[in-house]
C-alpha cells in the first residue's frame, strides 16, 4: 500500500525518538514534552515551538548544542539556554508569518479569518502584503526571511513526502469550476488518489484546484464528487471575488469532512492566485522558482499535463530538461493531455517529441485525447502501481 500523507502534524522521521540526546528535529509541543522528559535536547533542533510555559524544562534539560529557531520562551529561559551551549534564534516581530515553522500550512492555517473578515483579513493575504512591500523596498533582511521561510518549508516537504509515490498534476489557473474540464481534472485526482498515488498541484484555482478535490473526494462516497461539483460551481472562479470562491470551497469542506489527503505548492509570487482549500498540506513559498523546480523535483511516479498556457508549457520543459539530460536518474514519465491544444493551440507536443527522439525519455512522454485516458498512460509509460 502506497504510505500517503495524511496529517501536517505527523512528518516521517529518521532518529530513534527513544535514544535521548539524539540529533532531531522537534516542531510540535508534544515531541518537546517527550524528548524534554528524557532530559534529552541536547543536539536537537526545535522549529516555531511556543515554550513559554515550558521554563522548567528548559532550566532543567541537557540543552548543549541545541537550537531553537523562533521558539517563544522567558527570558531567564532563553538566557540560560544560551549559557548551557544552546543557539537560539528569537521569534521576528511583527511577521504576519512565521519564517522557522517546522510543518507544513493547511487550508484552515492560511485561510483563518475568512468567515468573518473575508480573505483580505486572511494569513495569507496578510504575507502576499507583506511580500509586495518588502519586495519593493529591497531590503535584505527581508529576503533572507523569505529564504528561511522557504527552506524549513523544503524541509517539511521532504520529511512529509518520505516513501510516496507522487504524481504531479499540471494545468492552468483560469480552468473554471463548473466546466467539463474541471470535472475531468477532479476525476483524474479521484483516480490517481485511489491507485495510492500521492497527488501533488500546484496549490492554486482552476486545474489545480480540481485535481485537489478529486483526491480529496478519493475516500469518500462516489456520488460526493458530482454534488461537490455542483456546489462549486456557483461561484465559478477566483475573479471577482477571493471571498467567495473560498467560502464555496470550505462549504464542501464542512458538508463532507474527513477527506483524502494531497500537496499544493503555491507560491506568493503570484499573489493574485489564492491556494485552494481542498489540498491538506499546503507547501507555499515566496520563491517560485524554488516552488517550480521543488514542484516537479517531487513528482517521482510521473507528471500529468493538461491544457493550460505560459506556466504549464514552463512546466513541461522544466520537467524535460532533467529527462532529457537524467539528471534525476531514469526519466519520468510526462503525460499530456488534449491533443488539439498541445499540438495545434500550444504546439508544445511536436517539440517535445524532437527533443526525446532517441533518447531514455522517448519512451516516457505520452500525448492523449482525454483526461480520463491519463492514468492509463502512466502506467504504460513505467509509473508503476504503488498498491502492487
Amino acid at each position: 500500500m502506497q504510505p500517503t500523507p495524511d496529517s501536517a502534524s505527523a512528518p516521517h522521521r529518521t532518529a530513534d525518538p527513544q535514544l535521548p540526546g539524539e540529533e532531531r528535529e522537534i516542531e510540535t509541543l508534544a515531541e518537546f514534552d517527550e524528548v524534554s522528559g528524557r532530559g534529552g535536547l541536547a543536539g536537537c533542533r526545535v522549529q516555531a515551538v511556543d515554550l513559554t510555559e515550558r521554563t522548567s524544562a528548559l532550566l532543567a534539560a541537557d540543552v548543549a548544542g541545541a537550537v531553537f529557531l523562533g521558539c517563544p520562551m522567558d527570558e531567564d529561559a532563553a538566557a540560560r539556554v544560551r549559557a548551557s551551549g544552546a543557539l537560539v534564534f528569537p521569534p521576528i516581530p511583527g511577521l504576519p508569518f512565521n519564517p522557522y515553522r517546522g510543518l507544513l500550512y493547511t487550508p484552515d492555517d492560511l485561510f483563518a479569518g475568512l468567515a468573518d473578515g473575508g480573505y483580505d483579513a486572511t494569513p495569507d493575504a496578510h504575507a502576499y502584503d507583506w511580500f509586495q512591500r518588502t519586495t519593493a523596498d529591497g531590503d535584505v533582511f527581508s529576503s533572507m526571511l523569505r529564504a528561511i521561510h522557504d527552506d524549513s518549508i523544503s524541509d517539511a516537504l521532504d520529511e512529509l513526502l518520505v516513501g510516496a509515490r507522487v504524481v504531479g498534476v499540471m494545468g492552468g489557473h483560469a480552468m473554471a469550476r463548473g466546466t467539463e474540464a474541471y470535472a475531468g481534472a477532479a476525476r483524474l485526482g479521484r483516480e490517481l488518489s485511489r491507485a495510492g498515488f500521492t497527488v501533488a498541484t500546484g496549490g492554486g484555482p482552476g486545474a489545480m484546484e480540481a485535481a485537489n478535490l478529486g483526491a480529496y473526494a478519493s475516500v469518500l462516497a462516489d456520488d460526493m464528487l458530482d454534488e461537490a461539483l455542483e456546489l462549486l460551481a456557483k461561484a465559478p472562479s477566483f475573479t471577482p471575488s477571493v471571498t467567495e470562491w473560498a467560502r464555496a470551497a470550505f462549504a464542501v469542506r464542512e458538508r463532507w469532512p474527513a477527506g483524502g489527503a494531497s500537496v499544493g505548492i503555491p507560491t506568493w509570487f503570484y499573489g493574485h492566485e489564492p491556494p485552494n482549500p481542498f489540498a491538506a498540506h499546503l507547501a507555499k513559498y515566496f520563491a517560485n522558482a524554488t516552488r517550480e523546480d521543488g514542484l516537479l523535483a517531487r513528482s517521482n511516479a510521473g507528471v500529468v499535463f493538461l491544457p493550460g498556457a505560459a506556466g504549464t508549457v514552463q512546466e513541461v520543459f522544466d520537467n524535460t530538461t532533467p529527462n532529457y539530460y537524467e539528471s534525476r536518474g531514469e526519466p519520468r514519465p510526462m503525460v499530456l493531455v488534449d491533443r488539439a491544444h498541445w499540438t495545434e493551440h500550444l504546439p508544445v507536443w511536436p517539440l517535445l517529441q524532437a527533443l526525446a527522439r532517441d533518447r531514455a525519455m522517448e519512451s516516457r512522454i505520452a500525448l492523449v485525447d482525454r483526461v480520463e485516458d491519463a492514468p492509463d498512460a502512466l502506467r504504460d509509460l513505467g509509473a508503476g502501481d504503488p498498491k502492487s
